[in-house]
């Protein structure tokens, strides 16, 4: 395969230009990635979380709402929350590496790994499990422990010339 050259350009200076060029677009690249992270809040402020631009969760902060939620509800907010951050940054990776590399195949294959959007109504349901199982019975409480008997020592320890018993 032939370079391109152009009117008294050699190899090795059209070589050098291709190389400033990709230095060029990877710190555009490390820059956008650098700032592609998200924090996310619910609605309601019970949840927050922030992800870095890796998706990993970096934070997550939970509100004074947090403890009426109850567990299941709880759950639902955090998980949607992070979900939300997921989508954020994602889109904001494959929307920095468009921007730098433009739409060709590899965009296209970035853009396939994007996490679906979310349901219509742009809420997360609760977990299936609280949704269709009905309530669990309350567990019959526990049977009173015996009373213990009182501990008295070994007949070994009575003895006065034990000194190395401080007891």
């Amino acid at each position: 395969m032939q370079p391109n050259l152009g009117p008294g350009e050699d190899f090795q200076l059209l070589l050098e230009r291709q190389v400033r060029e990709m230095q060029s677009k990877a710190a555009a690249l490390n820059e956008a990635l650098s700032s592609a992270g998200a924090t996310v809040r619910t609605r309601d402020g019970s949840v927050t979380v922030t992800l870095a631009p890796n998706g990993a969760l970096t934070n997550l902060e939970l509100g004074h709402r947090a403890c009426e939620l109850g567990p299941a509800r709880l759950t639902a907010a955090i998980m949607g929350a992070v979900r939300d951050a997921q989508r954020q940054t994602a889109r904001a990776v494959a929307d920095s590496f468009a921007t730098i590399n433009g739409d060709g195949e590899s965009t296209e294959m970035v853009r396939s790994f994007l996490p679906p959007d979310p349901p219509p109504d742009g809420g997360f349901a609760a977990p299936e499990s609280a949704e269709t199982a009905p309530p669990p019975a309350p567990a019959p409480p526990a049977p009173p422990a015996p009373p213990s008997a009182p501990r008295r020592r070994p007949a070994a320890d009575d003895r006065p010339d034990d000194e190395s018993n401080p007891w």
